[in-house]
């Protein structure tokens, strides 16, 4: 790749990140952000971008070896549809490395198995969360393996697909970020394509991260369910690496999905919240959206029926300090 391609690919990739977090040597990142793009003009960059891009370098082969076995274990354990229920499939997947984002993965992946009772069909991708190492780490690659497991497992009439992704954002789509080994964009244009190939078409997808309102316009559907951090072009908060959650994790699942209530009214406190402790920082609202098509209301019906009646309280320090 020619010098002034890879420049101009690293400005698509970088800005994102100074905007919505700090310097912290709690970080696993120290290297430069490398170039994922590929062509001669901006126009076929930007269009490779969509392709999902993901590279890894100087990654050891037993690591390697012990995270495919780790991943293919963890897959082969999860459980069976049931004919005749709506069976909730949950994936919390943590696509960067720095603790935070695998701390809010975790958790998101017990508040969501608990809601949609989903206990062993719950699947978490997380590196190291400063205690465990214990789970499969999340990348684009291991995102799209688990995808495609778990439409083996499904039933498309009957079963959903609970997602959860938290990471770093760009204006292309998900920043996968693993220390400084692992480097990718998840767009909204490949992930839809994954889904429609994988015929997984009723989904609740909670989206993590800065720009995550581009794959609104991508994903929304008759059967889909979607909220997201912050509006296409805007820069969400709380990603610091010693954080136990971003402000849309908190908000969103660390309380107001541990309540016994409707997405919708989940959805609604915790904009509220998010929007309070922004205006408090004095930074520009995130604007977080959401869009349930007319058919998910019916999937949604089904998955929270059994919701448990009483809540579970926040864990973890407050994303605002509080």
């Amino acid at each position: 790749m020619k010098g002034a391609v890879v420049a101009l690919a690293v400005q698509f990739a970088a800005p994102a990140f100074a905007q919505a977090s700090e310097p912290d040597d709690q970080s696993t990142h120290s290297a430069p952000w490398p170039g994922l793009g590929s062509g001669e003009t901006p126009q076929e960059i930007a269009q490779s971008l969509e392709l999902a891009p993901e590279l890894h370098r100087a990654m050891s082969p037993r690591e390697m070896l012990r995270e495919r076995r780790r991943l293919d274990a963890t897959l082969a354990a999860l459980e069976p549809h049931r004919p005749g229920v709506a069976d909730a499939y949950v994936i919390a997947i943590a696509l960067d490395s720095d603790p935070v984002f695998a701390r809010e993965a975790r958790e998101a992946g017990r508040v969501l198995a608990r809601r949609y009772g989903a206990e062993g069909r719950t699947l978490v991708l997380a590196g190291p969360d400063g205690e465990a190492d214990n789970v499969p780490r999340g990348s684009i690659s291991a995102l799209m393996v688990a995808l495609a497991s778990l439409a083996e497992k499904m039933d498309p009439a009957e079963d959903v697909l609970v997602l959860y992704s938290t990471s770093h954002g760009l204006p292309q789509g998900l920043a996968y970020h693993y220390e400084d080994s692992g480097y990718g964009i998840l767009s909204p244009k490949r992930l839809k394509e994954v889904l429609g190939e994988l015929r997984i078409e009723k989904r609740l997808l909670l989206l993590s991260a800065c720009y995550s309102g581009i794959f609104v316009p991508e994903l929304a559907s008759e059967d889909t369910a979607i909220i997201t951090a912050s509006a296409a072009n805007r820069t969400s908060f709380g990603c610091q690496p010693d954080n136990d959650w971003t402000f849309f994790g908190d908000a969103l699942v660390n309380r107001a999905l541990r309540k016994p209530q409707g997405l919708l009214m989940a959805h609604r406190e915790a904009t509220l919240a998010i929007a309070d402790w922004e205006a408090r920082m004095r930074v520009p609202a995130s604007l977080p959206q959401a869009r349930i098509g007319n058919a998910a209301l019916t999937w949604l019906t089904a998955i929270e029926g059994n919701m448990p009646q009483v809540a579970t309280a926040p864990v973890g320090k407050p994303a605002m300090g509080e």
